[in-house]
């Protein structure tokens, strides 16, 4: 596989769009939906996503995080299969490509077809959809890369809850509908909770290393039993919510879960092949909560 395609980390893709799916099937059966506007918020995500992933790759390389790392595959950086100036090139194209698609989805979503923003709400959602929009691209980045990361200190785990949980199901609603409701709302935290879950297996999986190189995450902070515990708390609060919003069609996924679970509970090693297991089952949650 190519060095470059490998760093992209394909597998994370699904997870970057389960909140998107959701929140734009919500309101498909709310009777707002566009097509267009659907299209450039998944590939929106999936450039942030990617963007995320590179510059997650830079940053642990740079503070040495990731040298002789065990317990998952090298990627470029790492491996030494692409220098630190390429991965620089690439965190610069995806830059571009992000702001590229989300300024097209704001014009797409708030414009009109005239393409002529003339209300003052239409100007207040635009600009707060564009900041909305910088402030992600500036989370993707910032996880790992630069002197006050905020994954280096504990704050991942809310990073990722705000923008694949709440930002993603939120935002793609409200770029369809401009409306908000009660069950959207609680949507998007469910969605958020096994995302955040993905994030948690990778850092009890790194635990030992990273508290090694100064990597302080919640896991780090919970401990291997602690994380666990909430690791847990994660799929059932997710699971719980939808359920209790009548989203019933979720509940076929408790068999993988218990699984999943039992797994995580059970190994200490190889827990890297849980982590695409969370991550599509987590998009299959998204899909079997519009049913």
């Amino acid at each position: 596989m190519s060095p470059y395609i490998q760093s992209l980390r394909l597998r994370t893709l699904p997870l970057s769009v389960a909140g998107i799916i959701l929140g734009s099937g919500l309101a498909y059966q709310a009777g707002s939906f566009q097509w267009s506007v659907f299209s450039l918020a998944f590939v929106t995500a999936l450039c942030l996503q990617i963007l995320s992933n590179l510059s997650n790759e830079l940053g642990d390389a740079q503070k040495g995080t990731d040298t002789d790392q065990q317990g998952r595959a090298a990627y470029g950086l790492q491996a030494g299969t692409i220098t630190e100036q390429q991965m620089k090139k690439m965190i610069g194209l995806f830059i571009g490509l992000c702001v590229f698609f989300g300024a097209a989805l704001v014009w797409c979503a708030f414009c009109g077809e005239d393409q002529i923003v003339n209300t003052k709400s239409e100007i207040i959602n635009s600009l707060s959809f564009l900041g909305l929009g910088l402030l992600a691209i500036i989370g993707a980045m910032t996880y790992t890369l630069g002197k006050h990361s905020y994954g280096y200190m504990g704050l991942g785990d809310l990073g990722v809850f705000i923008f694949f949980g709440l930002a993603s199901t939120w935002g793609a609603y409200y770029l369809q509908t401009q409306t908000m409701n009660w069950e959207v709302f609680w949507c998007g935290i469910a969605i958020g909770l096994p995302c955040v879950g993905v994030l948690n297996v990778n850092n009890i999986r790194d635990m030992t290393n990273d508290q090694k190189h100064g990597k302080r995450t919640f896991a780090g902070w919970l401990g291997q039993t602690g994380g666990r515990i909430y690791h847990s708390c994660l799929l059932i609060g997710c699971l719980s919510i939808f359920t209790l919003f009548g989203h019933w069609w979720v509940l076929c996924i408790l068999p993988i879960w218990v699984w999943h679970l039992w797994y995580i509970w059970t190994h200490r090693q190889n827990l890297d092949k849980q982590m695409p297991v969370l991550m599509f089952s987590t998009l299959v949650v998204a899909i079997l909560a519009l049913f």
